[in-house]
């Protein structure tokens, strides 16, 4: 029940920073599945607003998918320092795979990398830049992961004064 609780404020927090900051971002309904020190996971449904033409997911709410689950490993990385650190993403390269036709879940384990540069940036008066991986995937019928996409995005960081 705990865990269940917490990803329910986890997810209501990314959304409330959603609505107040990027509506964008608010309007694809993204849900913490799982947040922790290495690891993030973020669900964004297949839903009218998320649909291309063809009934698939379309790239834009791909991309915010991306987003969401890096930018909110990266986020919880600089509470966790206590610490103010500006973030900003410098570019963004996707692979795209296949069509995903169902609800797509967004991993990003790299935590601990995060981590190193948050310290890094705090240590240093220059922007600390980093590519952070994502991965796309769907749910297959058996409930392994089935990739649909990978991301690579350039994580920026830098000591606010």
């Amino acid at each position: 029940m705990a865990g269940a609780l917490q990803r329910f404020r986890q997810t209501f927090g990314m959304r409330l920073f959603g609505w107040l900051k990027i509506p964008l971002l608010a309007s694809v309904h993204p849900s913490v599945v799982e947040l922790s020190e290495t690891r993030c996971v973020v669900r964004v449904p297949l839903r009218r607003w998320t649909r291309n033409h063809l009934g698939s997911m379309y790239f834009g709410a791909l991309a915010i998918g991306a987003d969401c689950a890096g930018g909110l490993l990266a986020m919880d990385q600089i509470k966790r320092s206590g610490q103010p650190v500006s973030l900003v993403f410098k570019a963004f390269q996707a692979t795209f795979l296949k069509r995903p036709e169902s609800d797509v879940y967004f991993i990003c384990e790299d935590g601990e990398a995060i981590r190193d540069q948050v310290r890094r940036a705090l240590a240093s008066e220059d922007r600390i830049t980093e590519p952070m991986a994502i991965q796309a995937a769907v749910k297959a019928p058996d409930g392994t992961f089935e990739p649909v996409a990978t991301f690579v995005l350039e994580l920026s960081l830098k000591r606010r004064s």
